[in-house]
């Protein structure tokens, strides 16, 4: 079976936005993203708001950010592209975030064995020492043999 080769940038960021349409919805941005470590962007909108009084960003934002980018992450490592889920992600949120700030995300896909893979995480609104949140996530790789269309529906 012919397998889709290993994700650069540009297809990343194009793979976010289109396999990936609540990243899209959010306005989520990739902006970097090879070998395993990859980092992105939510930039605020009125419309995520979680609590009108203070203007903060709902929790799931950052959550949705979390994953997304350390999906992106893992994604990079592989040395072919393949489908991917979300088994677990464990967020620690440190924070709420401050309004009118964009959310930077930051993840690095550290070990991947031949079924799972191990990710962590951070999300901060531009004070880089002041976290909003931790996360370590693993990530189940579907391999084509048991999902023969994976790599046409990714090549797509």
């Amino acid at each position: 079976m012919n397998l889709s080769p290993r994700l650069d940038f540009a297809r990343a960021r194009e793979y976010l936005m289109e396999k990936v349409p609540h990243a899209r919805a959010l306005g989520m941005r990739l902006t970097s993203c090879a070998d395993g470590f990859a980092s992105g962007e939510q930039p605020y909108d009125v419309r995520l708001i979680g609590n009108p009084d203070t203007g903060e960003l709902a929790g799931g934002v950052v959550t949705t950010l979390l994953d997304s980018i350390c999906g992106m992450a893992l994604l990079s490592k592989l040395p072919v592209l393949q489908r991917i889920a979300t088994v677990d992600l464990r967020v620690d949120y440190l924070r709420p975030a401050v309004s009118e700030r964009t959310l930077y995300c930051v993840a690095e896909c550290y070990r991947v064995t031949h079924h799972i893979a191990f990710v962590r995480a951070t999300v901060h609104d531009g004070a880089v020492d002041n976290p909003l949140a931790n996360a370590v996530g693993t990530f189940m790789l579907l391999h084509d043999e048991l999902h023969p269309t994976a790599a046409q529906e990714l090549a797509q």
